[in-house]
């Protein structure tokens, strides 16, 4: 078989390409208009399909908003799993290192901007909300805290209670978050993020870790 029998024709590359050109499209959107101004019409408009292709794939909105999470946040959040599952180190190493690569990882995305979206338009879609705060926030809050959890059983941080130290830590990268995709842009001077978590994370290890002990 000659093999240039095996590559498929462009209209079926085209094809199996479209659920990610869909996805690519929604996300442009939902992060521009937010979701109640995001039609589904736009949508394959911007990925140069009918609306009837759009609908072969995703059956309305609300399912092609979870994909779009589930392409671009969810697999993020996988990924902390991953790194914490697998660090033998100091937990401020770790707390850091996780931190600073979600950033990374998430923050310089286009996608942070759907932590705006739902901020701003959750109260109005409940369904939404409800699967947002199923796979997106429960997931990384409960990975934000295996983090405190190990660290307190290794010796490495102080007690605490874990749920009220978990949202202290997710509140300035929510914040630096909604910043990017609101008044961010707007401001004169220009905020670094990673400046922004490291001295976020000195503050924070500062109150977290245990004291050293006394000389004997």
């Amino acid at each position: 078989m000659h093999p240039l029998d095996d590559i498929k024709p462009r209209w079926e590359r085209r094809k199996d390409a479209r659920p990610q050109e869909l996805l690519a499209a929604a996300l442009d959107l939902f992060v521009e208009r937010g979701f109640a101004s995001t039609r589904l019409e736009d949508v394959a408009k911007r990925a140069g399909v009918s609306k009837g292709t759009l609908y072969l794939y995703f059956t309305n909105k609300e399912e092609l908003f979870k994909a779009v999470v589930r392409d671009n946040i969810v697999p993020v959040i996988g990924a902390a799993e991953e790194i914490i599952a697998g660090f033998d180190g100091h937990s401020a190493d770790l707390l850091r290192k996780v931190i600073i690569e979600w950033w990374q990882m998430m923050g310089e995305s286009e996608a942070s901007g759907i932590s705006k979206l739902i901020m701003a338009e959750a109260g109005n879609f409940p369904d939404i909300a409800c699967f947002y705060q199923d796979e997106v926030i429960t997931r990384g809050t409960n990975m934000i805290a295996s983090m405190l959890n190990r660290a307190v059983a290794r010796g490495e941080f102080r007690p605490m209670d874990v749920t009220t130290v978990t949202q202290v830590l997710i509140a300035p990268m929510m914040m630096l978050m909604t910043w990017k995709h609101s008044v961010g842009p707007c401001e004169k001077s220009q905020l670094d993020p990673i400046a922004f978590l490291d001295a976020f994370l000195d503050m924070a290890l500062h109150g977290l870790l245990l004291p050293p002990a006394p000389p004997a």
